[in-house]
């Protein structure tokens, strides 16, 4: 298939697009490589890309209409994975603005060129962020998720809500993923294992926000777009046993479904720190700290569903995971 994928530079972006390339898909790959994190970083990952045949690189904003028109109308994709965003919960604290722009003029854009081009599919990137207050664990997307903690996580839920609307008014079947916690090799500098890798090898002082309590559902990036991929291939359906007496918020009577993506074991952080130690070789030293505006203690996912229609099937240890990621850390910084 011809598949755009917006966000080819980032972390996840940038594992997808091999998996899709390497089975024969041809990808058009769509990134702005902004300054938000080291552009080194989204540069190298590019360039594995771009040596590899099916991959078309296209470096522009998915936030500017014009240019995203034109690359519908070029392209012709028949499938979409959107994954490009503002991502951070801290950072949009400080600049929300930039959520404003990416994660909601990006996403309309991208499901105008999704209507007017008959995508078959558009698989977008939602947050497990949404269920801010929530308490009920595990979380579920039948639940309602109405009382977000943080911009970031109002932006994803109103790409929900988006999204809903144009698979009701206009038949686009359109499925999003509430990502939990994902890491792994190439990862994200701005993410706790990142930064605690860094910083312990270093013998810098790292930051544990909430004592070290916060609760996790870490996901290994392998295991992450196995389940993008399924979820790809199983184009959303109506739920023709949906009733507005009594609203499912997970399905619709249009082609609409959301899923949560994790690895359905919560890790305490004070474990994870305390994993990345063994596999360094070092002791870190903490700064113990209270939780953070915009942070919920706590994330769970209830992956059943995910399980149930596509055959999801998480199967990396958070100890496999961590040791990966920090031989990949040590290799490409030469540490």
């Amino acid at each position: 298939m011809k598949i755009l994928v917006t966000g080819t530079a980032g972390f996840i972006g940038s594992h997808l697009a091999h998996r899709l390339l390497d089975r024969g898909d041809e990808v058009i790959g769509v990134d702005n490589v902004n300054d938000y994190y080291d552009v080194n970083l989204k540069e190298a990952r590019l360039e594995r890309l771009t040596s590899k045949a099916g991959f078309t690189e296209v470096r522009q904003d998915v936030a500017d209409r014009a240019a995203m028109e034109a690359l519908f109308a070029e392209h012709k994709p028949e499938r979409v994975v959107h994954l490009a965003a503002q991502a951070g919960v801290r950072y949009s604290i400080e600049n929300p603005h930039a959520y404003v722009d990416a994660n909601l003029v990006g996403f309309i854009n991208i499901l105008e060129g999704c209507r007017h081009n008959d995508v078959k599919h558009l698989v977008y990137a939602s947050s497990s962020s949404v269920y801010g207050a929530n308490e009920t664990m595990p979380f579920s997307v039948h639940d309602n998720v109405d009382h977000p903690l943080s911009l970031y996580a109002a932006s994803k839920k109103a790409n929900e809500l988006m999204a809903h609307t144009y698979s009701h008014l206009y038949n686009l079947p359109t499925t999003g993923l509430r990502f939990f916690t994902v890491y792994g090799p190439w990862g994200r500098p701005d993410m706790a294992l990142f930064i605690f890798t860094k910083k312990i090898l270093a013998g810098e002082a790292i930051d544990v926000f909430n004592h070290g309590h916060h609760r996790r559902d870490f996901t290994y990036i392998d295991d992450i777009v196995e389940g993008v991929i399924r979820t790809l291939d199983h184009v959303a359906e109506p739920n023709d046993a949906w009733s507005g007496a009594t609203p499912d918020p997970g399905t619709s009577k249009a082609p609409y479904r959301l899923y949560n993506i994790g690895s359905n074991n919560p890790v305490e952080l004070s474990r994870f720190i305390e994993i990345i130690e063994e596999r360094v070789g070092k002791k870190a030293e903490k700064n113990l700290l209270p939780l953070q505006p915009g942070d919920v203690p706590a994330t769970y996912a209830n992956v059943d569903d995910l399980i149930d229609d596509v055959g999801y099937k998480p199967a990396t240890p958070v100890e496999e995971g961590i040791a990966r990621f920090v031989d990949w850390y040590r290799d490409f910084y030469k540490e």
